[in-house]
Order: C-alpha cells, then structure tokens, then sequence
C-alpha cells in the first residue's frame, strides 16, 4: 500500500510551550507566528463547553507544501456521519467513471405478432437513482411505439442486478420509514428532482371544514401505498399532524390535526419493497398508453438472455449525479453507487463487494484502510469509524485526479443561497471570509457532526482539513466547525493577519433527526 504523509508527527503544541518556556528563538521546525495564532484560534473554539465531554478530532493540511498546520486527535477513530460519502464518491469517480450511466430497459419473452406478445414483459433495472414516474412513462410510450398492445404473460420486474438486502445492516429501525433510510433497489422510483429513489411524498391538505379529514395525496399517484386517514381538520389551533409508514407494510398512517386554512403539509415516506413500486408506476404508465398485461406483476426474476429488447432510458452521467448526490447529501445515491461499484468491480452487487473495492481504492488513494471501518455508503450506520487525519489524506491525494474539478464543484459552497451550489452549507457561513470559498462535505447524526474539505486561505493556498465531533450534548455544534472553517479561510502566512474567533454563543443551527442533513427542501430546514 502506498502511503502519503503529510507531517502530522508535528507537535505543535509542544513546540509552543518549549518555545514559550525556554525563550529560545524558533527553529526551523518551529511554527510560524501565524501558524501559533491559528492553533490557538482553533484550540479556543475546541474549548467551547458544548464540547464539554466531548470528543473532537480536527486536521489541517496546506496542500502546497504538505505541512500539517494543525492536528488535534487526527488518528482518533471518530463516528464521520455523512463524510463517510467522500470515500464513496471519489471511488465512484475513479472506479465506474465520470461518464458511467445507469440503464433501465424493457425487453420481451415469446413469439409477437400483430401487437400481441404471447410471453413476458420484463421491465429491467439497472440501479438507477434517478427515474422518475415521467421515465417511467417514457418508457412505456415506446413500447407502445413499437408496436405492443397486449402482453399474454406477466409484467416481470427485475432488480436482479443487485442483491436483495434493502437496508443497512446497522441501521436503526425507528429511520426505516424516513426518507433518508430509503430502501436500495436496482429498480426504483424518485418522486422528486432531488431524485430521492425509493421514496413517495405525502401531501397533506385541510379539509373543506372542520371536522372533516385532510385531504391527503402522493406523489407520484400510485395503487402500490394505502393511506389510513385518521387526521382531523379544526377550525383554529396548531396544525400537528404526524405520517408515518407502518413497519413492514406499505400501509401510511395520518394522525393528529391541520388547522383550516393552514398550508399543506409534505413528508418523504420510504416504500416497503421499490422493485413493487416501479412495477406499479410503469404497469400504469403502460395503461396510459394502451398497453394490455393480461398477467400478474412478479418481482425479482432476472430477464433471460434471449428476450427481445423493445424499450431504453439512459441516466444522467456520474458526473452530472454528483450534484444532487453530493449537494443534497442524498444517502440512497451513496448506497446504489456501493452497490454498482460491487457488481462493476466483482460481478455481484452488494455491500460487502462494493466497500471492499472503495476500501482497495482509498487505500491506493493513500488512506491507512488499517485505522478506519467503513460500514455502508452514506455514513448512516454508527459503526462507521474513521479518523480525520484519514479524510485529509484522501482529499490531499485526490487533487490530482482528472475527474477532481467536476467532484470539487459538486462538494456543497459555504454561503452560496443558490440551492445546487450551496448545498447543505446554503445557509452557513454567509458573509465571512469561508463563504463562496469553502468547500466541504456536511455529515449529521445525533451526537456526531463534521465538516471536511478544502479552504482557500488568504495566500490562495489550498487547504484540506477535516472536523469530526462526538459524544456531544449540545443541540447542534454546526456554528464551532463553521468557525473553524472561517479561519482557516481568513488564514495568511504573509501578512500576518490575527484570525479572530467568532463568539461562542454565535446562532447554531437547530436538532436535526437521526441521518438527516440540513435541508430547506424536507420538512427540517437548517
């Protein structure tokens, strides 16, 4: 394995007290005064007693030099969240290829003659996050197009191409309805251009007086979810309504109140089994169009070898998926992207193949795979284990990659309001030094936060750093990494300048939910 290192066996703070005790002058190896008020700067916000108990890991690399500007507990093994994403997409880049497509196709068993197929429709997926019920009808306007009026056999949906576990192993069950726990399939339905697959939005609206029940829709429509609507229209209060989808079921439950005249109100609601939920949205596309299946829907048989082809969608380039992938945090794009590395890379497509080949890359990429655990694609699962010090080598060493520019731009912008250029950060650091200069990867779970990406410094230096926190208390800890972010934006060896700490009681954003980003889209907004 080969390695890059890039001096974190400078200890820095032990050189500021010999410094400090001794009077000698500074040596070579000394830090420069800038470097000192940084380290101090960064110290007085891992001081905040939000933190207190805690644990925090913080790494600063100049990717100019290599010189490791600050470490504090760099090789600390520490719950990454949503950085875990990094790996994953920077191994999806090297290994399946900025120009890397996902197919869904239709293809036909059985003799056809005059519209009539006498054998099976096979709809076919391959993996794609991205379908939406519009493709879906695409879809079946050219099978009509080609001439298909009536299938004789079934409608056979298969989602063969990966493997059929659902979910993270170590994933909570009280997140298996929301939709940041979306189930994985290769064949699958995104109800939105957030493309979150496996998911359909609940829509709930007052009713036309009180008494009566909210009106409550899904988008898209479909005959695969049954609403149980026990929510009540009031005349006046507080709209407090809670959907929920039954474990095991595809059953949404509505409870509580909406106040007359109050907004509607949306959640994202995973599906129980997507493979069935594609099959439902695309028999009714065929519908539309005039296209007769005389048999059942069956599920998860793969297509034979021989069957004719007869309809195609394309997805958007991996390139071009970084960007809601990577902006939005989208945990169900990191899990399919594991999964198509895993059958790309050794034929089968599972969890267990797809991170041993993002393992093999961010090895050769010049991460110590030794010192870390990398549990699923998007950082959901709490047995992810990762270091910081392992994020900066990875980010220091990708810079060179030819696909680097488009990932980079696809990393969320500190303070950019435009919602697929912020990202997850659209919000934070507006005004300072780090906004539309810092880009890095959000990552959220309850009591683990982090923040790992580049810094433009005030030389035009390129930092790479990473900010993992643990174990905390504290309703948020968003505002101690922006302030971290803030000054290593404002960071200058050459002029000397004194990074100012932001107060400590600056504004924070609020509690998210277990393995969801701050969103201003989803029902919580950061």
């Amino acid at each position: 394995m080969h390695r890059r290192h890039y001096g974190r066996g400078l200890a820095l703070t032990a050189l500021l007290v010999a410094t400090a005790t001794t009077g000698a002058p500074a040596t070579a190896e000394s830090p420069s005064p800038a470097q000192t008020r940084l380290h101090a700067t960064i110290d007085t916000v891992l001081a905040d007693p939000r933190l207190d108990g805690a644990q925090a890991g913080v790494v600063v690399v100049d990717t100019s030099t290599g010189q490791t500007l600050y470490d504090r507990n760099g090789d600390r093994r520490l719950v990454p969240a949503s950085n875990t994403k990094l790996l994953t997409s920077t191994a999806a880049l090297a290994l399946l290829g900025p120009g890397h497509r996902f197919t869904t196709d239709v293809r036909s068993t059985g003799s056809r003659r005059a519209g009539l197929v006498a054998g099976d429709l096979y709809l076919r997926g391959g993996g794609d996050p991205t379908m939406l019920a519009g493709d879906y009808d695409a879809l079946a306007a050219q099978v009509a197009a080609d001439g298909v009026r009536v299938v004789t056999g079934n409608l056979v949906a298969d989602d063969t191409r990966y493997d059929d576990s659902r979910l993270g192993p170590d994933w909570t069950w009280d997140d298996e309805s929301y939709y940041y726990a979306a189930q994985v399939s290769a064949l699958t339905v995104a109800p939105d251009t957030d493309y979150d697959a496996g998911t359909v939005i609940v829509h709930a609206a007052p009713g036309k007086t009180a008494g009566d029940r909210p009106a409550v829709t899904m988008t898209p429509p479909n005959g695969y979810l049954r609403i149980d609507n026990r929510a009540e229209t009031v005349a006046e209060g507080r709209t407090d309504l809670t959907i929920e989808r039954r474990h095991g079921t595809n059953t949404i439950v509505v409870t509580g109140q909406i106040a007359a005249g109050d907004d509607p109100v949306d959640e994202w609601m995973t599906v129980w089994e997507p493979t069935g939920y594609a099959a439902d949205v695309f028999r009714a596309a065929l519908r539309r169009h005039g296209v007769r299946v005389l048999g059942s829907t069956v599920l998860g048989r793969a297509t034979p070898t021989d069957a004719a082809p007869v309809a195609r969608h394309d997805s958007m380039t991996l390139a071009e998926l970084m960007t809601p992938f990577l902006k939005l945090s989208n945990n169900g794009h990191a899990e399919v992207l594991t999964k198509e590395i895993g059958r790309i890379i050794s034929g089968t497509g599972s969890w267990s193949t797809g991170l041993a080949a993002i393992s093999e890359y961010v090895a050769d990429a010049g991460m110590d795979t030794g010192t870390l655990r990398q549990r699923d694609g998007s950082g959901l699962s709490r047995r992810n284990l990762i270091p910081p010090a392992e994020f900066v080598d990875l980010l220091a060493a990708v810079r060179t990659a030819p696909w680097f520019p488009t990932w980079y731009a696809a990393l969320p912008v500190a303070g950019n309001a435009e919602r697929f250029v912020g990202g997850t950060l659209r919000s934070r650091m507006r005004g300072t030094a780090a906004a539309d200069n810092v880009h890095a990867k959000t990552g959220s779970l309850t009591g683990a936060s982090s923040l790992s990406g580049y810094a433009t410094d005030a030389d035009g230096h390129v930092l790479a750093f990473s900010i993992v926190l643990n174990n905390y208390l504290a309703s948020s800890v968003k505002g101690l990494e922006d302030q971290i972010a803030i000054a290593l934006a404002a960071y200058s060896e050459k002029s000397g300048t004194t990074v100012r700490v932001a107060p400590a009681a600056a504004p924070d954003a609020p509690r998210v939910p277990e393995g969801l980003e701050c969103s201003w889209v989803k029902p919580i907004a950061c």
